[in-house]
C-alpha cells in the first residue's frame, strides 16, 4: 500500500484541552486508525473517517503535554512521515511525538 502524503496535525485552542486534526492521504486504504498515549495504545485505535479524496482524519481534544502516537494502516503500524519529531519506543521501534501547548 502506498501513502502518499501525511499532513501534520494542526493545533487549535479549546476551553478543555486543544483540538488536534490528525490526517493521512491514504487513498488505498481499507482501514486507518490512530493510537498513542492518548488512548493507551489501544491496539484498535480510535478509528479515522476518509474522504472522497482518500484523506482519512479524526480530531481529538488534548490536554497540554508530551504525546507518542502511530497511525494504524490496514493493520500496519505507522510513524508519520512528516513529522520529524520522533522517540525510540521500548519495543526498539519509533513513535511519533507531538507536543501540546497550554
Amino acid at each position: 500500500m502506498k501513502i502518499t502524503k501525511v499532513l501534520k496535525p494542526s493545533v487549535a485552542k479549546k476551553s478543555a484541552g486543544k483540538k488536534v486534526d490528525f490526517q493521512l492521504t491514504a487513498p488505498d486504504a481499507k482501514k486507518v486508525a490512530l493510537t498513542g498515549d492518548f488512548n493507551s495504545w489501544n491496539t484498535n485505535g480510535t478509528k479515522m473517517k476518509k474522504d472522497r479524496n482518500g484523506v482519512w482524519s479524526i480530531g481529538m481534544t488534548l490536554n497540554p503535554g508530551r504525546y507518542e502516537y502511530k497511525f494504524i494502516v490496514d493493520g500496519q503500524w505507522w510513524t508519520d512521515p512528516i513529522n520529524s519529531n520522533t522517540s525510540k519506543n521500548s519495543f526498539g521501534t519509533i513513535n511519533s511525538v507531538l507536543e501540546v501547548g497550554a
